[in-house]
């Protein structure tokens, strides 16, 4: 089968009739001017996706039959990547990469040294980036973002998870990542701090909970590369284990 086009409808709108509503029936409508009978791919961003027909479309509403539909199982080895708020940092393209190398969370968290702050229309831009790369690498799943005030609520967040890492530039070349131990049944979570660096008193309280400090090389890297770095180490071990397991 060719590669069908990828759109998004949210898990509560999953039932008859299939109905696609706003900038996704505008872009399946207008801009690719499908007309009845065209196949298409829909994904619901937990694993869920189907192979629907469109049935007509109505000014801003697609009605689509399904054809087939399936469920994806729960990534076996969740990660989540808690990257510290920065008015420098390329979020979108954070976000694009977590979508392509398998993260399960994206958590921006706000560092003593952050810069600026959320704003509430930034949300509908970071939604709008996750579909983008779910779309173009067909992934049924999508990192769930949230954001955290301070560090203390995300060491209280990330109590359950399996494994847990700071990247820390003065941890020294003698604490560098073992990229075996990323992937866990369990999850892993990944900090990575702001621009300036993670004071020390933010480093010894994630040690306090449970956090191992690790570096990430001789080099000061930037957010975003620290970032991809951590995800391409990740989904390259998690790809092998599901291998080795037969997933």
């Amino acid at each position: 089968m060719s590669r069908l086009n990828t759109f998004y409808l949210a898990p509560d709108l999953w039932q008859e009739p299939f109905i696609v509503e706003g900038e996704e029936a505008h872009h399946l409508l207008t801009v690719l001017r499908s007309r009845p009978g065209q196949k298409l791919r829909l994904i619901d961003g937990l694993g869920g996706w189907g192979i629907f027909t469109l049935e007509k479309g109505e000014r801003k509403k697609a009605y689509l039959n399904l054809v087939e539909r399936h469920t994806d199982p729960h990534p076996p080895f969740p990660l989540t990547l808690a990257v510290a708020w920065s008015k420098h940092l390329r979020r979108s393209y954070v976000l694009e990469k977590a979508v392509e190398l398998g993260a399960t969370n994206v958590w921006f968290w706000t560092a003593t040294r952050s810069q600026g702050k959320p704003q509430e229309d930034t949300y509908h831009a970071w939604q709008r980036s996750l579909l983008a790369a779910a779309k173009q690498c067909e992934s049924t799943w999508i990192p769930k973002v949230q954001v955290f005030a301070d560090l203390t609520t995300l060491v209280q967040a990330s109590q359950s998870q399996g494994v847990k890492m700071v990247c820390w530039e003065e941890a020294g070349t003698s604490a560098l990542i073992n990229p075996h131990l990323l992937p866990h049944t369990q999850g892993t979570i990944v900090v990575i701090g702001p621009e300036g660096g993670l004071e020390e008193k933010e480093v010894q309280e994630m040690q306090n909970a449970g956090f191992q400090v690790i570096s990430l090389g001789s080099s000061i890297l930037r957010f975003e590369t620290a970032a991809v770095f951590i995800l391409s180490l990740y989904h390259w071990n998690a790809t092998r284990q599901k291998n080795q397991i037969g997933l």
